[in-house]
Formats: C-alpha cells, sequence, structure tokens
C-alpha cells in the first residue's frame, strides 16, 4: 500500500495544480464509475476535466465498474449453474474475464466442499484471490461485498497499474509491469509479446489422466474423460463420474415455446404450458382447440331445439333459423348475422392482412405468399418451382415467404446472393506440397521425389527410388533411400563414387602410392585392392619390367642346362575380374600374341600349340587360336562364371612346333583375380 499512497498524493497534487476549478481525483473516480454503471464505452466518456490525471482516473474508474459486472456475472453463474466451459465461449476481455470469474469462484466451492482452508497458498492473481476466499466462505459476493473488500485497495491497485503498464489495453490478459505481458495459467504468450494462445497439455504430456483415461484439451487446461461413454442423457463429471444432462437447463432439449420442459433422468419431457378452460382441449402440439359439445355430448340440447357449437362452449337455438356459411345467429336466436373472421389475435389469415366481407373474408397476403380461394389461407410461393433456373445459378432452396441461393461445392455465393464464384481451394492450404485450383476444384501434386498418395490424393508419399523395378540398377553397389532422393555408396575399401553420383570407380593403388608392397614386390591393381607379387625365376633369366614381368633366357658361355632348357621366357601379368551378374557367353580375357605369321611355308611345317598347363579351376577357362592381321593369336576365355572373391594362378604356354618336335616354349603365368563385386 505504500507506493500506491506515493502516487496517489503525487496524482492530486497533479490535479490540484491544473486548470482554474478544482476537481478532486474522487469526483472523476465518480464520474467514471457512473458512466461504467450506464454501460458506456469507457475509452470516448466526455470529459469533466482538460487534466491528462483526471482522463485516466475516469477511465480506470469506469473500467472497474465494468469488470465489476462482468466478474459479477461469472460468480453468479458459477452459483446456479456450477459450470462454465460451456456459457463463456470467444476470446473477448469481458468473456475471459467473466470466464475467470466463474472459475475462480468454482475453485473457491470446490475447496468448501472438500473441507479445505479458505486462505490457501496457491499462487492466484490478486483477483482471481479475492473472488475464490469470498466463493469459499459463502458463495459469490455482491457488488458492495467486493467493494467493501476491495475499497482503497482497488483505488491504489488502479494507480499503480497505470504507472506500470502504460499499455495495458495492449495485453490480452494480464501485464505484470513495465510494459510487459504475461498470460494465465494455461496460456502462453505469443511471439508477438501481446496475445496469448491455448497450451496443449495433451499433447505435452502435461495431463494427470489415469489409466482408462484420455485426455480431452479445454481453452486454458483440460480433463480427462473415461473411455466408455455414459450413454445418452449423461455426462462425464470431473471426477469421472456418470451424471444426468439437465437437458432443461442446459438448453438442449426441443420443446416448442407452447411447452415447458421437465427433466427426467437421463432424458427430459415436454410439458404444455397452457392449461386450457371449460369447453376447451390441449392437442398434440400443446394448443388449446374448441370441443364440439354438440357432437361430443349426447343430447346436449331439449328436444326442438338445435345444438349450435361456439368456442368455448354451445347454444341452444330453435330450430327453426339455420344460417349459411359465415353467419351465425344474433344472441336473440332470430335472424343470422355476419361472422368477422378477423377478429381475435390471429385472426383466420394467420398474421397477414385480413379483410372482412358480409359472409366472407379475404386474406391480403404478404410478399412471398398467394391467396388460395378453396383453402382460404396464404400459402408460400415456391419461386424455385414457379422460375427454374432463373433465380439461382447453382441451386435453389424454397424457404417460407422467399427463396434462398446456394453453390455446388467448389464455389461460393457471390456478393449479388445469386451467382456462384469459383471457391480457390488452395487458400487453406488442403495439399500437403503444392496446389492448383481449378475451376470449381482443386488438384494436389507434389515436388520431385514423391508421389500422390492413392488413398486421399491430398497428401504426398516419398517414392523409394530403391526399392522401384528399376532399384537395383541406379547405383553400382548400394542405395541408400532419403525422403525425396536418394544417394549412392560404393564398398568402404577400394572404390570411389564417380562423378555421377552412382558408379564406384576402382581406386588404382599402386599409381597412387597407397599401396603397401615392398621394394622387392611388385605391385598389381585388382578391382577393390592391389597385390603385392614377388616371383623365384632361375638364374639366367633375365628380368624385363613393364607392365608385365617378363624373363628372357640368357645362357652364360658354357652352361649346357640352360641351353638344353626348351623354355625361352617366363612372364607374369595381373587380370582382374568381376563377378559377372549375367553370364550368357564366354568372355575373352588374355591375348598371347606370337610372331608367327598364319600361313608360313610348306617346307617349315612349324605351328603354335597354345596349352593350359596349371590353374584351370573346374575348367572355367580355355584357350582357342586365332588369326588377327595375318598372325596367329592365342585367346584365353572364360567359359564358365565364377563367384568372388576368387584368386588363381593360370599357367598358360605358347609352344613352338618344328617337324612335330617343341623347339622351344613360352609360359605365361596370368595371375586372376575374381572380384566379389560386378562393376
Amino acid at each position: 500500500m505504500g507506493p500506491g499512497i506515493v502516487i496517489l498524493f503525487s496524482l492530486f497534487g497533479v490535479l490540484n495544480g491544473q486548470g482554474g476549478k478544482q476537481i478532486s481525483i474522487d469526483e472523476c473516480c465518480k464520474d467514471g464509475r457512473v458512466r461504467g454503471i450506464d454501460n458506456q464505452d469507457c475509452t470516448a466518456i466526455p470529459l469533466i476535466s482538460e487534466s491528462t490525471t483526471c482522463r485516466i482516473v475516469q477511465e480506470q474508474c469506469c473500467a472497474a465498474v465494468l469488470e465489476d459486472n462482468i466478474c459479477t456475472s461469472g460468480i453468479n453463474m458459477a452459483k446456479e449453474q456450477g459450470v462454465c466451459d460451456t456459457q463463456f465461449t470467444g476470446s473477448t476481455c469481458e468473456t475471459k474475464t467473466a470466464k475467470m470469474c466463474c472459475d475462480c469462484c468454482l475453485l473457491g466451492r470446490a475447496a468448501r466442499e472438500h473441507g479445505l482452508t479458505c486462505d490457501h497458498s496457491l499462487s492466484l492473481g490478486y483477483q482471481c484471490g479475492l473472488v475464490s476466499r469470498a466463493c469459499c466462505d459463502d458463495g459469490a459476493p455482491d457488488v458492495e461485498t467486493r467493494n467493501s473488500l476491495e475499497s482503497q485497495e482497488h483505488k491504489s491497485f488502479i494507480f499503480c497499474l497505470f504507472i506500470m503498464c502504460t499499455g495495458l489495453a495492449n495485453c490480452a490478459q494480464e501485464c505484470v509491469g513495465n510494459s510487459t505481458c504475461a498470460c494465465f495459467k494455461g496460456y502462453k504468450l505469443k511471439p508477438d509479446g501481446k496475445n496469448c494462445e491455448d497450451i496443449n497439455e495433451c499433447l505435452l504430456g502435461a495431463s494427470n489422466c489415469r489409466g482408462g483415461e484420455h485426455c480431452i484439451n479445454t481453452v486454458g487446461s483440460f480433463r480427462c474423460q473415461r473411455e466408455v461413454s455414459c450413454g445418452t442423457g449423461y455426462e462425464l463429471t470431473d471426477s469421472n463420474n456418470c451424471k444426468d444432462i439437465d437437458e432443461c437447463e442446459s438448453g438442449t432439449h426441443n420443446c416448442s415455446p407452447d411447452f415447458e420442459c421437465q427433466n427426467t433422468q437421463g432424458s427430459f419431457r415436454c410439458l404444455p404450458k397452457n392449461q386450457c378452460g371449460d369447453g376447451y382441449i390441449q392437442d398434440a402440439m400443446g394448443s388449446c382447440i374448441d370441443i364440439n359439445e354438440c357432437l361430443a355430448q349426447t343430447e346436449p340440447c331439449r328436444p326442438g331445439q338445435l345444438c349450435m357449437n361456439t368456442m368455448g362452449s354451445f347454444t341452444c337455438q330453435r330450430n327453426s333459423i339455420n344460417c349459411g356459411r359465415g353467419y351465425h345467429l344474433n344472441d336473440g336466436g332470430n335472424r343470422c348475422v355476419d361472422i368477422d373472421e378477423c377478429k381475435g389475435p390471429d385472426g383466420a389469415c394467420a398474421g397477414h392482412g385480413c379483410i372482412n366481407l358480409v359472409g366472407s373474408f379475404r386474406c391480403e397476403c404478404k410478399a412471398g405468399f398467394i391467396f388460395n380461394s378453396i383453402s382460404r389461407i396464404c400459402e408460400d410461393i415456391n419461386e424455385c418451382r414457379h422460375y427454374p433456373g432463373r433465380l439461382c445459378a447453382h441451386k435453389c432452396e424454397n424457404v417460407l415467404g422467399s427463396y434462398k441461393c446456394s453453390c455446388t461445392q467448389g464455389f461460393k455465393l457471390a456478393s449479388d446472393g445469386r451467382n456462384c464464384d469459383d471457391l480457390n481451394e488452395c487458400e487453406s492450404s488442403p495439399c500437403s506440397q503444392e496446389c492448383a485450383n481449378v475451376y470449381g476444384s482443386y488438384q494436389c501434386y507434389c515436388r520431385r521425389g514423391y508421389q500422390l498418395s492413392d488413398i486421399d490424393g491430398i497428401n504426398c508419399e516419398d517414392i523409394d527410388e530403391c526399392a522401384l523395378p528399376t532399384g537395383g540398377h541406379i547405383c553400382s553397389y548400394r542405395c541408400n533411400n532419403t525422403p525425396g532422393s536418394f544417394y549412392c555408396t560404393c564398398p568402404a575399401t577400394g572404390y570411389t563414387l564417380a562423378p555421377n553420383g552412382r558408379s564406384c570407380q576402382d581406386v588404382d593403388e599402386c599409381v597412387t602410392g597407397t599401396h603397401t608392397c615392398s621394394v622387392t614386390e611388385s605391385c598389381f591393381n585388382v578391382q577393390g585392392g592391389f597385390r603385392c607379387l614377388s616371383f623365384e625365376l632361375p638364374t639366367y633369366l633375365r628380368v624385363e619390367r613393364s607392365d608385365t614381368i617378363r624373363c628372357v633366357k640368357s645362357c652364360q658361355p658354357n652352361d649346357i642346362g640352360c641351353v638344353l632348357d626348351p623354355v625361352h621366357s617366363i612372364s607374369h601379368t595381373v587380370i582382374s575380374l568381376p563377378t559377372f551378374r549375367e553370364f550368357t557367353k564366354p568372355e575373352e580375357i588374355v591375348f598371347l600374341r606370337t610372331m608367327s605369321p598364319a600361313h608360313s611355308s610348306p617346307q617349315l611345317s612349324s605351328d603354335i600349340v597354345f596349352d593350359i598347363l596349371e590353374g584351370n579351376v573346374q575348367n572355367s577357362f580355355d584357350i582357342v587360336k586365332r588369326q588377327e592381321h595375318g598372325m596367329i593369336v592365342g585367346v584365353v576365355r572364360q567359359v564358365k562364371p565364377l563367384i568372388g572373391s576368387l584368386n588363381m594362378v593360370l599357367k598358360l604356354a605358347m609352344n613352338y612346333v618344328t617337324s612335330g618336335v617343341v623347339s622351344h616354349r613360352n609360359i605365361v603365368n596370368v595371375h586372376i583375380f575374381v572380384s566379389e563385386f560386378w562393376f
């Protein structure tokens, strides 16, 4: 209260120092409260002083009265009906204030019912705490009681609030000082720093619902509802018990205005409001209709008299005069007089203009109605049937006394109320990705790498390129699907991804220098790796290094063993083969070229014979002799499929035969490495 008193005195000083007429701050507040009682707009009330301080006091005292009235309506709702959620809907400040007071009053009543103290330790707002304690002590306080509770505290609270929150009108719920906005419990501040939005405790897992219950989010809170329903006419309470729904109190009954609703367990009854007097009986719609005593009773009149039914009664007249339609006997019973059908609350025309005629009447029907001379009533004109296709562009619906136009799906009613304009459904973002508006409808489509769902035609589903029939050929080694795309990978060692992002290229470790061969070994690149090879050769063979290692015989003088050895050269070469995915025909892998012409002199009778000496596993290879460019060539072929990884050495012989005797031979050792991959 200290800061409030200081501010109050300072405001008195400012007010007394302005203008010629001395107006106290109480007079400014009193005028504002009178305006609030009259429900005037507190932001546009007439000013009684040019003082800015007086204007502020007027507006705030006016707003305080309106807030008191709104809060009182919420408290009364809590006392009379015991519920708040269904009564206060909307997001206006008035609705939020009324609901806050209603909820806080229910909180106080709940504390009293459970035997708890009214001075609880909950961190409620100032006004909520006052309402909760008042309802806990005994229900809702009236305006005078609340004024006595707040009195001086309310005034100082208003001025403190003005000094701390000059932007109070911009905050949706609460202002905590220094123009900073805050929200009630169950809400969170939006990014604009002023408005509040509901927190969905059910999605955040912040509810305390038990097993067998599911969480239902409400505005500013949540509730737990058991999964088994209570049945028609009952509802779940906050304690998960089934309670009868009072349809009469909640207004969910369908009784007509002439009937009164009476609640029953699980249902309700409609009882007629009007009790009919003598001579009347109530029909099923609750209306009082005349009883024709002349037909309902046996001989109501004496013999020689005629029974004449009247509204609510009957008369007995002598049977001498019979009046025609539109006439009845006068009170003396001696002549027929005209019946004024237009008399009565509704008359004979049921709300339309009625003109009484002698022995009859005529109705002046309202627009949209026409008089039926046979039934003598005003009947509705069905404009849609009388003027088909001329009133509405799409659909015409007849209503009592007029008609109403509507549009088919995909269109909206134009401003003239008759024509229909195309509805741009894409503005409401019905598609998960891309939307194209078409006349009367819309079409969803997807970005690259997605396809439209066959189920709803709205959502886009990722295309698994790796699972497509051609998915095995997209990547050389392994295909990895990603949302909207895919990427290829190669084996961890020995390969690198090609620039096209799909193929795998062999890494030549012998060229890049990443091999581990010693100086005495020769590095040979194979698919996916390398091999370090060393060879033991006779001392009389001279080594010639190139892509292959070739050792040529070079005999020393008097070396008879060297001279007699028919082997002229020994070669070592390396070849790397993939595991063929589709092996349909022989694959030519090695070409043994000779310097011998294909057509030698017949006198020489020389020939070259190719042979596989060792290493032909499962007869997977053969050699065929061929002529190319006039020279003899031996072609080594793979004739059977091989599954890697597999290593073998194929020892080949090129035998030079002269007159049926092998003069010399060349040995070719082919080191074959079969990769486990097809690339």
